[in-house]
């Protein structure tokens, strides 16, 4: 039997491309998305007492993903790319369904013209994912104290320094008047590594580009470091991105 579903929602965001995409919803939260409903969907009275919660779980589509089929097994990043666990004991984007979960902060609600957009803060998706559904985060059910966490029981953390080459510094000002939250942006994105896991153990010597918030990104891991070598304006990535 066919269940059809519809998006009711597209998301914007800074992250335009799958690498250095968040791989958790809360780990890059110095910049906002916004959730624009389907007007010819949602009316705005569909999201009335929504400002009361703090926090929402965004059900999303992997639309960059369901038409290449998933395994049984996959390899986490949090495994370093060389343990096979369940496919239903991880996030992986690959699965039977493609469908995400995602809770993230509600920071407001803007109607217009018989619109409605929701501002986010924290959201790990793709810009353009299309959400399903938006249910309010209930703090007494769906926080679970003695809940464990397995393999990723930890949070993150920030591996790596980022630094700005002295171009890229200079870049950066010359940016920063139009998106204020640039540097905030490039520095948590990066210091998380978003590099392939199994290139996360050595200091590869590669330069990495990635799109971010309509910006070129060119970078090299040295060390323990980031270095940003260049920032310039830009619609498509720059250069191939292993994964």
């Amino acid at each position: 039997m066919n269940y059809p579903l519809e998006p009711i929602a597209i998301i914007h965001s800074p992250f335009k491309e799958k690498f250095a995409t968040p791989r958790q919803p809360g780990l890059v939260t110095s910049v906002t998305a916004s959730i624009e409903f389907l007007p010819e969907l949602i009316p705005p009275e569909a999201v009335r007492d929504l400002e009361g919660f703090s926090h929402i779980w965004l059900i999303f589509l992997f639309h960059h993903n369901w038409q290449q089929g998933w395994q049984p097994t996959v390899r986490p990043p949090r495994l370093g790319g060389n343990q096979r666990v369940g496919v239903f004991a991880s996030r992986s984007p690959f699965r039977p369904n493609p469908i995400g979960l995602s809770a993230v902060r509600l920071i407001s609600i803007d109607y217009a013209g018989g619109r409605v957009e929701l501002t986010v803060q924290g959201a790990d998706l793709i810009d353009g994912t299309p959400i399903l559904d938006i249910k309010p985060y209930l703090p007494y059910s769906d926080s679970i104290t003695e809940a464990t966490g397995g393999f990723a029981g930890r949070t993150p953390e920030a591996r790596l320094q980022v630094e700005f080459s002295e171009p890229a510094r200079r870049q950066l000002a010359d940016h920063s008047t139009r998106t204020p939250a640039l540097e905030a942006l490039i520095i948590e994105t990066l210091s998380l590594d978003p590099r392939p896991a199994y290139r996360q153990q050595q200091e590869d010597g590669r330069e990495y580009g990635v799109l971010l918030d309509q910006f070129n990104l060119r970078w090299r891991v040295e060390g323990e470091r980031v270095i940003v070598v260049s920032i310039e304006p830009g619609q498509k990535s720059l250069q191939d991105h292993p994964r």
